[in-house]
């Protein structure tokens, strides 16, 4: 069957087909000669522009993206099994007709077929192909997230490890560094609306690589991807050396010998965490760890009333110190603050999900203002606690024999073997995209790739263990870009010829912006990294 050319998007969603005609349509390739024309001929004003459409027979590494990251903004958790047996095999659930996809056509039916047809996803120009690069491990991700769950969500990214750094960062850049803090704030805010308009202009867009693929074609896409990879990798890494760091502290006196080799408290720790979370790595289905995870909201509320507790009730006090500023270590914090506020990885997808995107504005305004509240609160009392003594996590500075101290540690430790899995599974998962497409049902080779990532990471974090060190230079290398650079980038070149001159001035100076601080800090992150190895 043929659908009509003209018909118009409203209709679209009233357009029936029987059983025999949908079928059709769902191995249609979409490459009819009046269909190219028709795209061709859409006007740079309409939401379909052609500056930003995509050709929808080029297959996209990485198609799970979106999948995996929907598992930061899941808030149903599905049945879970491991990557053995039996338990591997499970009905796949109906597409909803939000599914992420550049390759979407523009005119698609809108009923599945309910008998004669296997459930699959909507992406219809190569469904074949798609097929095999699926992920059965994961949901389909569905727009039914109200503002309160986006919300959550959206704080649950951006309120993490980076509140355990921030009074670190006060002391090295100074008490006038928390200025660049709330800059950050609202550059990033900003930012975050860039993307939503991003996402406006082509109802094909859902994730960020989406985003760089509609600008700056097939390169931007990688090169957005990739980074955003390397993003979540890094955050193990730093997930590895935290957990390490504070159960190093609680147990100072730990030490071992294995084959004349000595190790530390901080390696037998980094080593056990990583054997504690591996098992986790190896979930077909991480619903139920993606559930727990949205009590990092918790965790982090958790453990800022502990050093309150610590400061007023146990009596620590706080005791004013510091300088106003130092320009020497202020790159320092720099990266440190533009990695607290470095959520942009999946708000596209939060957007996505929403039952009212018009009101994203709004989550983003919750989602950027309650953690701004938490890292002053805990820059100043952290700061004012333990003073120029303060180190890289303010939980290693609390006496130990508090309570309170044993709480928040606890609490440091346990919350990221929960969000480890979810970190790299959609690295892990992107990988797994680039097997032959013999092997990529292989749940072996998944379980080897999975723990050659783990054990990669562990070594990275014995190599590297400075926990400070490496957030500055994941925020002035990795999120400076992600959250500064590319957003505005990728909104000049999709708008280009709509924006006025005061959009294009304000993001060409906030590019300039981050694209120096990014320089200024990663060289600096880097430098003081050489000095601690020597």
């Amino acid at each position: 069957m043929k659908l009509d050319e003209d018909l118009g998007p409203d209709r679209q969603d009233e357009f029936q087909t029987d059983d025999e005609e949908n079928q059709a349509e769902r191995n249609c390739d979409y490459d009819d000669d009046d269909d190219v024309s028709q795209s061709d001929d859409l006007s740079p004003g309409s939401r379909n522009s052609s500056d930003n459409y995509v050709d929808v027979n080029t297959p996209s590494w990485p198609q799970s993206y979106r999948q995996s990251m929907d598992m930061f903004t899941s808030v149903t958790p599905p049945s879970i099994s491991f990557l053995t047996g039996s338990s591997l095999t499970h009905r796949r659930l109906p597409p909803s007709d939000s599914e992420s996809s550049l390759h979407k056509p523009l005119v698609s039916s809108t009923n599945l077929d309910k008998e004669g047809l296997p459930l699959t996803t909507p992406v219809q120009s190569f469904t074949s192909l798609y097929s095999i690069l699926s992920v059965p491990e994961l949901p389909p991700p569905r727009e039914q997230c109200s503002v309160a769950q986006a919300t959550l969500n959206g704080i649950n990214v951006l309120c993490g490890i980076g509140t355990l750094a921030v009074p670190h960062a006060v002391r090295e850049g100074g008490w006038l560094s928390l200025l660049l803090l709330l800059l950050f704030c609202i550059i990033c805010f900003y930012t975050g609306i860039l993307l939503k308009r991003c996402l406006e202009g082509s109802p094909g867009l859902k994730t960020y690589p989406d985003i760089g693929q509609a600008a700056f074609g097939m390169s931007g896409r990688l090169v957005i991807a990739i980074i955003l990879y390397m993003e979540l990798y890094a955050s193990c890494i730093e997930y590895t050396i935290l957990m390490s760091d504070n159960l190093a502290t609680m147990f100072p006196k730990t030490h071992m010998y294995i084959g004349g080799m000595y190790l530390t408290s901080h390696q037998i720790f980094a080593i056990a965490t990583t054997l504690v979370v591996l098992p986790t790595v190896w979930l077909r289905n991480l619903g139920l760890l993606s559930y727990l995870s949205a009590g990092g909201v918790v965790a982090s509320i958790l453990v800022v009333i502990c050093l309150l507790w610590l400061g007023v009730v146990d009596q620590v006090g706080f005791h004013p110190s510091g300088t106003i500023i130092d320009l020497a270590n202020l790159p320092f914090a720099l990266g440190i603050y533009s990695f607290c506020y470095s959520g942009h990885s999946v708000f596209p997808n939060i957007y996505s999900s929403m039952k009212e995107p018009s009101k994203f504005p709004w989550v983003l305004v919750a989602a950027m203002g309650f953690p701004s509240i938490i890292y002053i609160v805990v820059s100043v009392c952290g700061f004012l606690m333990f003073g120029d003594k303060i180190k890289s996590q303010f939980t290693l500075n609390m006496p130990q024999q508090y309570m309170a101290t044993k709480v928040a540690i606890w609490t440091t430790v346990v919350n990221p073997m929960t969000k480890y899995a979810l970190t790299i599974m959609p690295v892990a998962l992107s990988l797994e995209e680039l097997l032959p497409s013999s092997h990529r049902k292989s749940y072996s080779l998944a379980l080897i790739i999975r723990s050659v990532l783990v054990m990669s990471i562990l070594i990275v974090a014995l190599a590297v263990p400075f926990f400070g060190l490496v957030m500055a230079l994941m925020g002035s290398l990795l999120a400076m870009l992600v959250a500064i650079v590319f957003p505005c980038a990728c909104y000049l070149k999709m708008h280009k010829g709509r924006l006025t001159k005061l959009e294009i001035a304000a993001c060409r100076s906030i590019i300039a912006i981050g694209i120096s601080c990014s320089c200024i800090g990663t060289y600096s992150a880097f430098a003081n990294l050489v000095d601690q190895r020597v």
